[in-house]
């Protein structure tokens, strides 16, 4: 006869199967499509399709499943029912003609983890996203390109950047982190009002971190984590670094928003802190105000990362380009030398007058896809979408780099070729294809100044310097996987032209 403690155990273990049972019945109940919703590549049971993503680079695998599915699609992230949208087509007509039903964030585990679905980037659609873009919007135009003297500032981080370049004289060196710096403190100047010297290695420290984060975050691990937020409870896994990274970076924005909050005057801001500072102050007797030192901290850190890592990687892969491509670069400095001359430095005004460098820009941003994904966004409310039934709450992913490689837009899109940007006449001309900031409500609110910087790093860059790779340096043109796509690591020799 079994004891008393044997019958026990027994009945332990049966429960704990019972209960195993139930949470494996109720995970393939979750990844049944909902009636009406978009077809798809089948999954495996519980993690869907999640090993898909993570054999191949995901925006390259959504566009071939839409060539199988349609330009709108679905895939089961581990119960997680996703709607990718492909080609431009399909992006405008949700982003754009239903903006509104498409501007909401997922309530993702990963999201909810780090920022509580606060702050401004991953925020609800909703008051909290209201109040913060449009702080945000307001604060980048009166504190950055809406002031007179904004574009002299960038003049001026451009001159100690290729200053910081000659210090190399011509030797193979690997410009990530001066760009890196150079970026990151034009935003600083609107974040904090001050810029960060090249030498201040706390933080340049917090952007590596950020910037591993943003490689973390599209990992498997980070989708296995969103699929199955008990798996945090266990020490180890890639998402486990994503949020002690976090944790890290969090501490040191509150060490700087204490340091350049100091002398405050409220209502006279000086920068993004002291008006978010002021909004705390006004709001403070009302209890649904979403304004908060938390929230502070999340905006900081977003805006930081957003401003520095995609321009960064656009500047990045510009100039590898530019060294793999020596008859491109000859005709930027063609019209550099036209328009602009040797001494002169490089002015907004000069844009109009330079065709060529801004169709070089643009097929950079349209080629290399700096953010192929863009942020996950979620649905508001039911809709219906080419005949397909898409619930409220759905998360949505829009394969950018589908738009910029639509066939039915862009002739041999897979060709780095910035001619297509120019009219017969030689003439820059706008491409009605072209998303690399999104569209819609919650399209890049630093468009604008991406745009300035971009610009004028870049025609100072190739106004001092000639750009090639060491001699029998082989770049690696595959892009590092991430929520951004940046080039591995390469070596340039920039030597002066004159």
């Amino acid at each position: 006869m079994w004891s008393e403690g044997q019958a026990v155990g027994s009945a332990a273990a049966a429960a704990l199967l019972f209960l195993v049972l139930l949470l494996v019945v109720r995970q393939l109940l979750k990844q049944r499509r909902p009636v009406g919703f978009p077809p798809g590549p089948a999954g495996l049971p519980l993690i869907g399709n999640i090993h898909s993503l993570a054999s191949e680079q995901p925006h390259i695998y959504m566009k071939r499943q839409s060539q199988l599915y349609g330009q709108i699609f679905s895939l089961d992230l581990g119960g997680i029912s996703t709607v990718v949208l492909n080609g431009y087509d399909a992006v405008k007509e949700c982003l754009v003609q239903q903006s509104e039903v498409f501007a909401d964030r997922p309530s993702l585990p990963l999201f909810k983890k780090l920022t509580k679905m606060g702050g401004l980037l991953n925020s609800r659609y909703g008051r909290g996203w209201t109040e913060h873009r449009k702080l945000a919007v307001t604060c980048f135009r009166v504190f950055g390109y809406g002031q007179k003297s904004f574009e002299s500032k960038i003049s001026e981080e451009s001159m100690i950047f290729l200053e910081a370049i000659d210090t190399y004289k011509g030797k193979p060196f690997d410009l990530k982190y001066l760009i890196t710096n150079a970026v990151s403190n034009i935003t600083n100047l609107i974040i904090f009002g001050d810029r960060f010297t090249y030498e201040d290695t706390e933080f340049q420290h917090m952007i590596e971190i950020f910037s591993e984060n943003i490689e973390l975050a599209a990992s498997a691990s980070a989708f296995l984590y969103n699929a199955f937020p008990w798996i945090g409870a266990f020490p180890f896994g890639k998402h486990q670094q994503l949020f002690k990274n976090a944790a890290e970076v969090y501490t040191f924005l509150l060490c700087l928003i204490q340091r350049f909050s100091k002398n405050r005057k409220p209502q006279s801001p000086r920068h993004f802190i002291d008006a978010y500072l002021d909004e705390m102050d006004k709001n403070k007797n009302d209890p649904e105000s979403t304004f908060s030192m938390e929230n502070l901290i999340f905006s900081v850190g977003e805006l930081i990362i957003a401003g520095t890592e995609t321009t960064t990687n656009v500047l990045r892969w510009a100039v590898l380009f530019m060294a793999l491509y020596p008859n491109i670069q000859g005709q930027v400095h063609k019209e550099i030398d036209l328009v602009i001359g040797p001494s002169k430095a490089p002015c907004l005004e000069d844009k109009c007058r330079m065709s060529y460098t801004e169709a070089v820009l643009h097929e950079v941003l349209r080629f290399c896809n700096i953010a192929p994904l863009g942020i996950f966004h979620a649905t508001s409310k039911d809709t219906v979408v080419c005949g397909y039934s898409i619930p409220h709450g759905t998360t949505v992913i829009t394969n950018l780099y589908s738009v910029h490689f639509d066939e039915k837009y862009w002739t041999n899109p897979e060709m780095f070729c910035p001619e297509r940007f120019l009219d017969s006449s030689g003439l820059f001309v706008k491409k009605e294809a072209f998303a690399p900031f999104s569209l819609g409500r919650r399209h890049c609110l630093g468009e604008q100044l991406a745009r300035m910087e971009m610009f004028l790093f870049f025609t100072s860059l190739l106004q001092r310097f000639h750009l090639h790779f060491p001699s029998s340096w082989t770049p690696n043109l595959k892009p590092k996987l991430g929520m951004t796509l940046q080039p591995h690591s390469y070596l340039i020799c920039a030597e002066r032209r004159y």
